[in-house]
């Protein structure tokens, strides 16, 4: 029951009890780690949750809070919700901890929580109790997006352009290799963005550079090189089993020539060959409304299908204590 539920919000000295939980549970991955939630305290008031029962932690909720007294999960990452742990935990534990988490919310003032619960690729096991929970107490949906997403246990193939794109490439003398060089990948992906996008990556440099000191195995960068420059690049978060592609970026000359194509099928086809998942990343803006075609179209020319990412408004006014 409720009752026998407590929920306090996270201290940081509470941080290796937080870490080791992530580090143990079924459905978290690196991002919700306190050394890479943390990197961006300055832009994010932290008001993230434990739940415990008979003394026990059960469950953990990454989150902050904004000044209209929303509480998001989270809006620092691309991905939240409720972190499970690996067994001894089921719907009617998800319920329960929601329903004393909005009472104990109410009690803080939070008026509604903004959640995006972790994509059924990223969990271990099986994970959506919080999506039943959510439906029980009322949560609207409002944002989904579109993520391509290769099943690497059943890959799908290249289309035909993406094939002829890569037998080119091959016939020319490039390399395919993990790079340290973060800051001329940093500039490349600067450029691009601005040029064909109008836009700016959610990381600095600096910021990358940082979170790659803290998480060495889990943020990697590759890029094929040509004529001894450097002309597509890919940074990878690896949570063990999704290898997610942060960033892609190329230079005019890389698109010309498809040097993407080369770096993609080495990724998939070995370097993350036993992953459960390749990831590409939603081509969604708007909170969905928009989908950017053309990018679409780029990602699943290598194989991949829809991944739907989420997200629901729980407002604490429609729910009794």
């Amino acid at each position: 029951m409720e009752q026998d539920w407590k929920i306090f919000r996270y201290e940081s000295s509470k941080a290796a009890e937080w870490d080791a939980f992530v580090k143990s549970a079924r459905n978290a991955t690196f991002l919700f780690e306190r050394g890479y939630m943390d990197y961006h305290a300055d832009r994010f008031v932290d008001c993230s949750w434990m739940a415990y029962k008979g003394g026990a932690l059960r469950a953990l909720l990454p989150s902050n809070i904004d000044s209209g007294r929303i509480l998001h999960s989270h809006g620092g990452l691309s991905y939240g919700g409720w972190i499970m742990p690996q067994s001894h935990f089921d719907g009617v534990d998800m319920l329960n901890v929601f329903k004393c988490a909005c009472q104990e919310w109410k009690k803080e003032g939070i008026v509604a929580l903004d959640y995006k619960p972790l994509p059924a690729i990223y969990a271990v096991r099986p994970s959506q109790e919080d999506i039943y929970a959510l439906f029980r107490l009322g949560a609207e949906l409002t944002e989904v997006n579109i993520s391509s997403t290769i099943n690497l246990r059943s890959p799908g193939k290249f289309n035909k352009q993406q094939r002829r794109h890569l037998a080119s490439a091959l016939r020319l003398p490039i390399e395919v290799a993990e790079t340290g060089d973060i800051k001329a990948v940093m500039e490349m992906l600067e450029v691009c963005l601005r040029e064909r996008h109008d836009t700016v990556p959610v990381h600095t440099a600096a910021e990358i550079e940082l979170l790659k000191e803290r998480f060495p195995d889990n943020i990697k960068m590759y890029a094929t090189f040509f004529e001894g420059k450097m002309h597509a690049a890919v940074c990878i978060y690896d949570t063990g089993v999704v290898a997610h592609a942060q960033y892609i970026a190329t230079t005019a000359r890389g698109r010309e020539l498809n040097l993407l194509s080369p770096l993609f099928h080495w990724l998939i086809t070995e370097r993350y060959a036993q992953r459960d998942y390749f990831d590409f990343g939603i081509s969604n803006e708007d909170h969905g409304r928009i989908l950017n075609e053309g990018l679409l179209r780029q990602k699943c020319s290598y194989g991949a299908t829809a991944v739907a990412f989420s997200r629901y408004m729980l407002r604490l006014s429609d729910n009794s204590d």
